[in-house]
């Protein structure tokens, strides 16, 4: 496995899902990196949330493209209630209480299949 240091105090995630006609949707999204886990949070219909929902299949990688950290995960959409040290680490990296934002109420964990850079 790659140095995951990085993914405990990086902002961003680049991620891609696919779309249903097999295009791929690119987007740049908050995260957070816990117990060899990936988290991240967002609105229960936005593509991205649909995307993960049809096809868990999800690339991500840093933004540093000098140093650059990139693997392929599986996406799980959990139910609440949603882990307490997942909420915590939103809130201290974010300043962001995902229990209380309804508009952002998906919270998908991404478990690492294949690190390909890093």
């Amino acid at each position: 496995m790659p140095n995951t240091q990085r993914l405990l105090t990086a902002r961003n995630i680049w991620m891609a899902t696919v779309r249903p006609n097999g295009t791929p949707h690119l987007v740049p999204i908050w995260f957070i990196w816990i117990n060899e886990r990936i988290y991240i949070c967002t609105a229960p219909e936005s593509i991205k949330a649909r995307n993960l929902r049809a096809n868990p299949n999800v690339s991500v990688s840093l933004e540093d493209g000098n140093n650059p950290l990139v693997v392929e995960c599986t996406a799980k959409l959990l139910d609440k209630p949603f882990p307490d040290e997942v909420v915590r680490l939103f809130k201290s990296k974010f300043d962001w209480n995902i229990l209380t934002d309804d508009e952002y109420g998906a919270l998908f964990e991404f478990t690492p299949v294949k690190w390909l850079l890093g």
